[in-house]
């Protein structure tokens, strides 16, 4: 046998279709039906033709906020799909099949919307989804065919996190459980707002500055710890971590100016929060050298903290003002998912953890 032959080979991922794509697209599609329809009240007898807003005339005032909203929304849609249908249809041809499945589904709820009382269905909002179709495929045909096989990814994350495919996936969706105002900044798991409504604390004054500094030092330090505790220990872990942060921010920062204007998208970013991602990051460099039961054990002690303090302490009176200005419009639904997975993330994260640290070994 040659020496070269016996020279270990790095491994090259093969080029095929990427299942993930095609399952976010079609979870995506569903997702635009649900926000799109929901509650889902209609009425088939108002006696108006399902084609009826096809013939009507444009809309005399529309707002910028609303065509944007109609843009973005599909602009994931027509990137995945480009994904989806990889290897077998690329570029233009790829392009084609996200614009025909953006402008079908379009049409369907456009036409659904009829029948729905709180819901006015125009041709402006078809246009402006399909525009959005197109710019989400025409950014995705750039990339390279490593990334659209997935391949790139594949490897990516496999180095990051290995076959732990939950926590992956509480990474994913870390920033959108923040999208939901709070009172306070990376305060995840306000259940008893939500559910029982906020405590009346009468006239006590308490330090909202300290009180949402330690709240976001706290919730980040767990979050970040219980997420390192899925990833792989040779993983990079500060600078991972670090990039969800900037990217939650990021997210918080676009939404914010959808849901309450541009001029507002930054009310939320206050000295207590700054301080206290400031505060959490710098503990966190020491706290992901510790051995995986002290960060369990610090995770469990920061989330529990944060979560009795967010749910008993009261609310920012400053951020009570600001929710004057929200102005939810068609995101209504959008901001009723988001309250779910706000509240959802939390608990599944605690379950997922509690059961990886008594069934699982760590990943090396």
């Amino acid at each position: 046998m040659h020496r070269e032959d016996q020279r270990p080979r790095k491994f090259t991922w093969p080029l095929q279709a990427m299942p993930l794509a095609r399952v976010s697209s079609l979870s995506y599609a569903l997702l635009i039906v649900y926000i799109s329809l929901n509650p889902f009240d209609f009425d088939f007898d108002t006696g108006v033709d399902a084609w009826a807003w096809l013939g009507a005339p444009l809309p005399r005032f529309f707002t910028l906020f609303d065509v944007s909203v109609n843009i973005l929304a599909y602009i994931p849609l027509g990137f995945l799909l480009v994904f989806a249908a990889y290897p077998r249809w690329r570029n233009f041809v790829a392009i084609g099949i996200a614009l025909t499945f953006s402008a079908v589904l379009a049409f369907g709820v456009e036409t659904l919307q009829t029948w729905l009382p709180t819901r006015i269905p125009s041709q402006m909002d078809w246009w402006a989804n399909v525009l959005g179709g197109i710019l989400g495929g025409l950014l995705a045909i750039p990339l390279g065919p490593q990334w659209l096989s997935g391949s790139a990814l594949r490897k990516r994350f496999d180095r990051w996190f290995g076959s732990n495919w939950v926590a992956c996936a509480l990474f994913l969706l870390f920033p959108w459980s923040q999208i939901y105002p709070q009172s306070s900044w990376l305060g995840t798991g306000v259940w008893d707002h939500a559910i029982f409504g906020p405590i009346d604390w009468g006239t006590t004054v308490i330090n909202q500055v300290l009180q949402e500094t330690i709240i976001t030092a706290l919730c980040w330090l767990g979050v970040a710890l219980l997420l390192s505790m899925g990833m792989r220990t040779k993983a990079p872990q500060g600078r991972i971590l670090g990039g969800l942060l900037c990217m939650t921010v990021f997210i918080k920062i676009l939404f914010s100016s959808l849901q309450f204007g541009i001029e507002f998208s930054l009310l939320w970013l206050t000295a207590g929060a700054i301080w206290g991602m400031v505060i959490a990051s710098v503990l966190l460099r020491w706290a992901l050298k510790l051995s995986s039961t002290r960060k369990f054990c610090l995770s469990l002690f920061c989330l529990f903290t944060a979560a009795i303090a967010i749910n008993f302490l009261p609310d920012n009176p400053y951020f009570i003002l600001t929710l004057r200005h929200w102005y939810q419009g068609r995101l209504v639904h959008f901001n009723e998912l988001m309250q779910w997975v706000s509240l959802a993330w939390l608990p599944v994260a605690l379950v997922w953890v509690v059961h990886n640290k008594i069934t699982l070994k760590p990943q090396h």
